[in-house]
């Protein structure tokens, strides 16, 4: 062979060398291997055990069964269908309405990702369940019914979701009842869920874009917190942050929808009132929209048709600075406490919210930055979108298993997994194998207390996770750690569809 020449057989012997120092570099690099797809897949089986209404042919969650047929028939209103928002069956408006934002999101940030491991119809469908729900609770251009059932006496049974005996009494916001918050979080969803109907159900996009709207002036219109009118929502999901930054955030997807100027200067122009440029966050949830709000705000910042609301853009890229170099440990002050594992931990109760929220802002984040050659500043030092994406991947293998109970939090995922999860469908016999009737407080008697696995395993469910010092008490009791919520795993759907890529696509050995 002569110098400078390449055999045939050359680029195959060097390729294999290549793989070969890859393999070894990832022995040392990485002590726990995922597959994404396989979560990504779960994830979305998840959504399906939480429905309320009846089930569909293909209903691939086998162990639930139809449940709640009656709901809103006491007010005369349509109301079946939706989503318990937990290991409840009570139907939170406002919390189910965040769930098909992040859903939407994800799908939308993620689309080919999606697509790629072969979940674009089970993602559209969840979503679709959550939106076929609040177009039939939007009977007004008014009036939105945002729950249904109630905490109280819902807590007081311990029933699977087919023998419901509990009160489903629904609640309305309107104009002498205001509820911004809830009417604009639907109005948000419904926005962002046209955005992923656009070309695969134009007339359902068009449709749920009309809903966005009508909701969206509602909420500004009619001023007010929504537990303030729905009284029993307080203790549950009460709206702490306020309506401000729901009507914020609505607004910004109705322009990310319709592009119409009047969304975008809707933003800018409440920018200071409505607390969206002088909240700096260390969380991002059900409740509180504005890190999600200022992260969406300040990547408008690179279109050129933006530059001149730079002044107020650059404000807001300031306060979603602020959280994502908080989550990083990369401001001067305030940083997110992480747990001796380097979890990120917020508060006890049902902290993974926290969790999975950041790594989908840090992950949408570090895309945008690789697309336009930046960094993030922090007060530290600058951080680049590589490093970001790194550590929103910690957090998501620390949630898949990678942590020092060596437990997956993804209920059915892995070969450690919690077993007793805080839910009365799980908990409970499935309906399907035994349709006797269970009372409200028999549920209690024969279940609850039990000590033995749930009878059925909620898959794609995310628990609410260990506590500040990496322990995790796997009881169903324990509901602080071990109730799962639909918003949980939201957000995780599009990280997995990307990390599944990225895993994928670097493979090629």
């Amino acid at each position: 062979m002569k110098q400078g020449i390449v055999s045939d057989s050359e680029p195959s012997k060097l390729h294999q060398q290549w793989c070969i120092l890859l393999s070894i570099f990832a022995m040392f690099s990485i002590s726990h291997s995922f597959d994404y797809g396989e979560a990504l897949s779960k994830s979305l089986l998840y959504f399906e055990t939480q429905r309320s209404g009846r089930l569909p042919h293909n209903q691939r969650v086998t162990w639930r069964d139809n449940s709640g047929l009656t709901d809103g028939l006491q007010q005369g209103v349509d109301l079946v269908g939706g989503y318990y928002d937990a290991g409840d069956n009570v139907k939170f408006g406002l919390p189910m309405a965040f769930t098909i934002t992040m859903l939407s999101w994800g799908v939308i940030q993620y689309h080919k990702d999606i697509v790629h491991a072969g979940e674009y119809h089970h993602a559209l469908e969840a979503i679709k369940w959550g939106t076929d729900y609040f177009i039939k609770a939007h009977t007004h251009p008014n009036v939105l019914w945002a729950q249904v059932g109630e905490g109280s006496t819902d807590h007081y049974c311990w029933q699977r979701p087919e023998d419901m005996t509990t009160s489903r009494r629904a609640y309305e916001v309107n104009a002498t009842k205001p509820g911004s918050d809830v009417a604009g979080e639907t109005a948000a969803a419904m926005a962002a869920a046209s955005i992923v109907f656009r070309r695969a159900n134009p007339h359902y996009s068009h449709l749920l874009l009309h809903h966005a709207k009508q909701l969206f002036e509602f909420a500004d219109k009619y001023r007010g917190k929504y537990d303030d009118s729905i009284d029993v929502a307080k203790g549950y999901y009460t709206s702490v942050s306020g309506y401000k930054d729901e009507l914020l955030w609505a607004a910004l997807w109705l322009y990310k929808a319709t592009h119409n100027e009047h969304y975008l200067h809707y933003t800018l122009k409440n920018h200071e009132d409505f607390g969206g440029t002088t909240w700096a966050m260390q969380e991002f949830s059900w409740d509180v929209k504005y890190s999600g709000l200022q992260i969406l705000a300040s990547m408008l910042m690179m279109d050129e048709k933006h530059r001149k609301h730079k002044h107020i853009l650059k404000q807001y890229l300031s306060k979603a600075e602020h959280y994502m170099c908080g989550c990083l440990g990369k401001n001067n002050v305030t940083n997110v406490q992480r747990t001796p594992a380097g979890l990120l931990f917020i508060r006890q109760w049902n902290n993974m919210q926290y969790v999975s929220n950041a790594a989908f802002l840090l992950t949408v984040y570090s895309d945008f930055l690789k697309s336009t050659n930046q960094m993030l500043d922090c007060p530290k030092e600058f951080v680049d979108p590589d490093r970001i994406f790194s550590f929103a991947k910690s957090q998501i293998d620390y949630i898949l298993g990678s942590n020092p109970m060596a437990m997956s939090y993804l209920v059915g995922y892995g070969s450690k997994y919690p077993q007793r999860v805080h839910h009365r469908g799980a908990s409970v016999v499935s309906y399907k194998k035994d349709k006797g009737f269970i009372g409200c407080t028999q549920g209690y008697d024969g279940w609850y207390g039990s000590r033995e696995p749930n009878p059925n395993v909620l898959v794609g469910a995310l628990v609410g996770g260990p506590d500040s010092h990496d322990g995790f008490r796997d009881e169903r009791s324990n509901y602080m750690q071990t109730e799962a919520c639909t918003y949980n795993t939201a957000t995780l759907v599009g990280v997995f569809a990307k990390l599944h890529r990225s895993e994928t696509d670097d493979s090629f050995c």
